[in-house]
């Protein structure tokens, strides 16, 4: 059984869910729609690029989760899954899955962008387990706050490691598909590196070191 893994925005969705997340609470009146959606435009254009300050944007990012309670979140969240979600999950992505499960492989999110988010994004994808940024919680409320390291960039490594240590688990015969440069320490790592719909800087450097290129994309 070999371990797949999977970054999850832009690679197994065809967008990015936390800037998603961020169009949907501006659309739904949840933070001041300019001054928010100027803020997520500008932190999402810093991670395109690979200069994102991963505290100062979780600082902005979590801040929300902490204005309301658990039972409101889980509403706010079945509706942006329906509204933002569903639309995004590529066929591709669920065909490739698929294949991954049907020969015995674990598969693995492991995504930059915060558990509140992604979880349940993770569980209609029928992933195995998912590792990603998680947001502290104290007496069931998010505090606007880190647990841990945030998983992002080495920090994807470091996750992984430990990750590795609790499940007894090995990278022998592993795959990661990503369409970023920001996961190249991760990508180093694997037995099989896979770039998918990568950006430029990832797409050179995956065609200098023969890894694999592809696309999930349905008009590719």
């Amino acid at each position: 059984m070999a371990l797949a893994i999977f970054d999850l925005d832009n690679t197994l969705l065809g967008g990015d869910s936390d800037h998603a997340w961020g169009e949907f609470l501006v659309e739904q009146g949840i933070v001041d729609a300019a001054s928010y959606q100027q803020a997520n435009d500008r932190f999402y254009e810093h991670y395109q690029q690979g200069t994102l300050d991963i505290h100062e944007f979780l600082s902005f990012a979590l801040r929300p989760l902490s204005q309301h309670n658990m039972d409101q979140l889980t509403e706010l969240h079945a509706l942006f899954m329906a509204q933002k979600i569903e639309p995004i999950i590529l066929p591709k992505a669920l065909t490739l899955l698929q294949q991954h499960r049907s020969q015995g492989d674990f598969l693995l999110i492991i995504t930059a962008t915060n558990r509140f988010v992604t979880a349940p994004i993770g569980a209609r994808l029928g992933i195995d387990d998912l590792l990603a940024t998680d947001p502290e919680i104290i007496n069931n409320r998010y505090t606007g706050g880190v647990n841990g390291t945030p998983c992002f960039q080495h920090g994807k490594v470091i996750r992984l490691q430990e990750w590795l240590a609790a499940t007894g688990r090995d990278l022998a015969g592993s795959y990661f598909y990503s369409d970023s440069c920001n996961d190249l320490p991760l990508l180093e790592l694997v037995d099989n590196p896979v770039a998918v719909d990568a950006d430029d800087k990832l797409r050179t450097i995956a065609a200098a070191r023969n890894w694999s290129i592809t696309s999930l994309r349905d008009n590719v």
